[in-house]
């Protein structure tokens, strides 16, 4: 298994794996290469594991269909009909007024808020479950109030959105096959 080693100034050891195939570790700097090694021994199965996840992810990604131009207006302009409903729905139970929708097909984000309250949201939500859409809206809603992620924050979303987690992390699982589809990620 090859694997690239990060020391720095860290009180704990910990493994990443990319797609790719590349396995970091990230230990303290006083950490004994022995003790990174048996580490590395301890957690191989869950390391294989994961390469495999992501190797299917792959392969389901390379099987999903791309979306042409007409399909992405379509998603655009069921978007349109559909997000600001949600939030019409939401702000008040957030408690925030909000500017305008606008409605995007982006590489990097699924929604914003600007300072002034206006609000963007990407197109490919359509094609994730509703709550997923739901977690998108309340979350950006909530930035009226904190334009940060700090506990105050998350302490607002998960009183109007207690699933909020659950479907955070749907979108984080399948987001990029949703971008792949949508011909913005490889």
């Amino acid at each position: 298994m090859d694997f690239q080693i990060i020391k720095s100034r860290r009180k704990t050891i910990s493994i990443q794996v990319y797609p790719d195939g590349t396995v970091v570790v990230r230990a303290p700097y006083g950490m004994a290469d022995s003790d990174i090694s048996a580490f590395l021994k301890k957690k191989e199965s869950w390391i294989l594991k994961k390469a495999e996840e992501f190797r299917q992810r792959s392969e389901r990604r390379k099987a999903a269909d791309r979306l042409s131009a007409a399909e992405i207006r379509e998603l655009a302009d069921r978007a349109l009909a559909v997000i600001p409903e949600r939030v019409a729905y939401y702000a008040p139970k957030v408690g925030v007024t909000y500017g305008r929708i606008t409605i995007r097909n982006q590489r990097t984000r699924w929604g914003s808020c600007s300072s002034k309250g206006n609000l963007n949201f990407n197109c490919l939500l359509m094609l994730a479950p509703p709550e997923v859409l739901d977690s998108v809206v309340v979350h950006e809603l909530c930035h009226r109030l904190e334009m940060n992620h700090s506990k105050r924050f998350y302490d607002e979303v998960l009183r109007v959105f207690p699933e909020y987690r659950r479907w955070h992390g749907w979108l984080k699982e399948h987001g990029n096959e949703l971008l792949t589809r949508a011909g913005l990620r490889e």
